[in-house]
């Protein structure tokens, strides 16, 4: 566990975990699907330069954690800046996306439901979710992929359960879930900043923590292993600012003693 930053502690009350990557695995590379689709978007079919290739790879990058319409809007505006006349609708975009993701991860959700779900689940992620649960802490789920979606993968991998809600992208939405959920606990459910820790593998959460005046603790995890350290995601989450980063959730008598401490 590297812990980066010192905080001001408080009793943890409520924690808000991105669920992509700092839960499930099941969508682990999802970035290998989209970035050949902006590519193949952009170019219309045409040889791609090496100038345009880093500019989506570091777009993909810095995006990581943002609701997928926000990326499909993105790569809208640059496939109609390309290739006036093609589709500038964003909803297009993500069916395209979401539809050659779901080929891609379908026989592991199918694997998930046949009994292997541990095989998807970053190390020692239930234990973290059970023990925080058992201390009377309120958890829940803040996704930027689809609401349906989060929510039956969720389900699929046994940790629904822990999760006093689990909110993901609406229909025809490009709010922001992570956000929306900050405001409403501190806003509207009367819990105090430094009483929520925000848990996260994504740069976008961790800067909304920090915003808020929230904990942050960072997931860094080799998803094919599930855990192990990233080096990218160590950097990423480093300059987001999290107050400390993790490999994985194994360690969780570490982590509940860093929270409490």
């Amino acid at each position: 566990m590297k812990e980066l930053i010192k905080h001001g502690k408080s009793t943890i009350k409520a924690a808000v975990f991105d669920f992509d990557g700092t839960i499930s695995t099941l969508r682990r590379g999802w970035e290998e699907v989209m970035e050949p689709l902006m590519l193949e978007c952009i170019s219309g079919g045409k040889n791609v330069s090496d100038e345009l290739a880093r500019e989506v790879r570091d777009y993909i990058d810095r995006s990581t954690g943002i609701q997928t319409i926000l990326q499909m809007k993105w790569l809208s505006g640059r496939v109609v800046r390309e290739n006036p006349g093609a589709p500038s609708d964003p909803w297009y975009y993500k069916k395209l996306y979401n539809d050659r993701l779901m080929d891609k991860i379908a026989s592991r959700i199918s694997d998930a439901e046949n009994g292997n779900a541990a095989d998807y689940l970053i190390g020692g992620s239930r234990e973290f979710l059970s023990k925080l649960k058992s201390a009377g802490r309120t958890l829940f789920a803040a996704s930027g992929t689809d609401n349906s979606d989060v929510r039956h993968e969720a389900g699929v991998l046994g940790v629904a359960g822990y999760f006093a809600r689990i909110e993901g992208a609406k229909p025809m939405s490009e709010s922001c879930s992570k956000e929306a959920t900050l405001r409403e606990l501190i806003g509207e459910s009367g819990y105090r900043p430094e009483n929520i820790l925000v848990v996260g593998d994504g740069p976008v959460e961790i800067k909304l923590g920090r915003e808020f005046g929230t904990l942050t603790l960072g997931v860094a995890s080799d998803e094919k292993n599930r855990r192990g350290f990233n080096p990218r995601k160590v950097e990423r989450l480093t300059d987001a600012g999290a107050h400390a980063i993790v490999d994985c959730f194994e360690d969780v008598d570490a982590i509940l003693g860093w929270m409490n401490n």
